[in-house]
């Protein structure tokens, strides 16, 4: 099994002096004293959140105040450390539940060449020069992912067609014929669906997909590698990292972190403290080389772990498991009881007739789900063992019944516009997506 190609990225980058631990930890905390100055010196939120702060050990880190999404919510101008003229892109993300509320990320032409680099050298471990890669990924605008993606996989010489995400799938599935493609890079649920809707497709064509910019389930990975043949790799990244955060190597059991450019720590979300290897808590991560807009200590919401022995790959670099979620895409049942969405969706997935599903809690014991299933498929009888899936595991899980209303939707599929807001639970009474 080769390397992570990121080892050997990472130590160039770095200019540390040894393939180890110590030394990358070294070059880290280096790294945290100089952002935690350079934010101190440029940015107006982080001139009072760290007035009263010295850094020179790892000790003093673990002791940096925390940065929450919130505190970017309400005030995005005063993370900037670059003049607005410097800004080359500006992204805005919508809150999870808030309306009205959202996030606006700033990049220089610094922190968008450092994704390229990332996508460049995280791309060439699961593609060579007989790939031919079809980008499912916004990228009619500069800097979006589509575009750094292309760029990346253009400067290793990998053929590669950006088409955006899929609004059609007789035209996609086209495409992948007409272009001999052999890889897919896309949205998890969007590439399940091309999947079962076009099957012959992806057993003819497909060798490899890389899933990114949401949850991917254990089910839909599992499915895309029985049924279709492929070989899956994910990528989680947040636009808050600058896109790219890490990608899993031949072993496909974690993703390599682009730990370079990010120092990430896996916190008990309660305390704040690290938890054991092993042990699942809420990745926090405190960027390293960011230019336009550094965070420090920044509370993801996402919970994963790191791997407690090391990758078969042979890299002296961390492993983190694929994310489990998100701490507050959960609703409220039977009293005490929490349903996460991501259990949701490994359940609903589970079933191949189904497309699409969006999600509501009703009331505390009432849940609505609407489905998209494969044309031809009978909805009273698929009605029912959904139904009665969904009411087993949440027995089995949390000892009690709740009412399930399952509807279709009418239309099909809708049009997807934006990869970058996450599929969750529905408000009550509004519209989703």
């Amino acid at each position: 099994m080769e390397r992570t190609p990121l080892e050997n990225w990472i130590v160039e980058r770095t200019g540390i002096s040894s393939c180890s631990r110590e030394a990358l930890e070294k070059y880290q905390l280096k790294k945290i004293m100089e952002t935690v100055q350079f934010a101190r010196t440029h940015s107006r939120f982080y001139k009072d959140q760290l007035a009263d702060v010295s850094v020179n050990s790892w000790r003093d880190v673990r002791a940096l105040p925390f940065t929450f999404p919130n505190q970017i919510r309400r005030n995005p101008d005063g993370f900037l450390c670059i003049p607005q003229r410097e800004i080359r892109r500006i992204v805005t993300l919508r809150s999870s539940g808030t309306e009205g509320e959202k996030k606006r990320i700033f990049f220089s032409q610094k922190d968008l060449d450092a994704t390229v680099d990332f996508f460049e050298y995280g791309m060439s471990g699961l593609t060579d020069q007989s790939d031919r890669v079809l980008i499912l990924f916004p990228g009619a605008s500069y800097g979006s992912v589509g575009d750094l993606l292309e760029k990346a996989l253009k400067r290793s010489g990998i053929a590669c067609f950006r088409r955006g995400v899929i609004t059609d799938m007789e035209e996609t599935a086209r495409c992948i014929v007409e272009n001999g493609i052999t890889c897919l890079a896309g949205i998890p649920i969007q590439i399940l669906q091309l999947s079962r809707i076009k099957a012959e497709i992806y057993q003819k064509c497909i060798r490899k997909v890389l899933l990114s910019a949401d949850y991917v389930p254990t089910v839909l990975i599992r499915d895309l590698t029985e049924r279709c043949g492929c070989r899956v790799f994910t990528h989680y990244g947040m636009t808050e990292m600058g896109y790219g955060g890490g990608v899993e190597c031949q072993a496909l059991n974690g993703y390599h972190m682009r730990e370079g450019d990010l120092y990430i720590e896996i916190l008990d979300p309660l305390t704040g403290r690290p938890v054991q290897d092993g042990r699942v808590g809420e990745v926090t991560f405190t960027t390293l080389t960011r230019q336009a807009m550094p965070l420090i200590r920044y509370r993801t919401g996402d919970l994963a772990a790191f791997s407690p022995v090391p990758c078969p790959c042979g890299t002296f670099l961390r492993t983190m498991s694929r994310v489990y979620g998100r701490r507050e895409n959960k609703v409220r049942i039977c009293g005490d009881a929490f349903l996460h969405f991501c259990q949701l969706d490994e359940w609903m997935l589970s079933f191949p007739e189904l497309l699409d599903y969006k999600v509501w809690l009703e009331r505390e014991n009432v849940l609505r789900i609407e489905v998209v299933l494969l044309s031809g498929i009978p909805f009273q009888e698929t009605r029912d063992k959904m139904s009665q899936k969904i009411q087993e595991e949440i027995g089995r899980r949390c000892g009690c019944r709740i009412e399930i209303r399952l509807t279709q939707k009418a239309g099909g599929l809708e049009k997807q516009v934006n990869s970058m807001e996450k599929r969750r639970f529905c408000m009550s009474g509004n519209s989703c997506g």
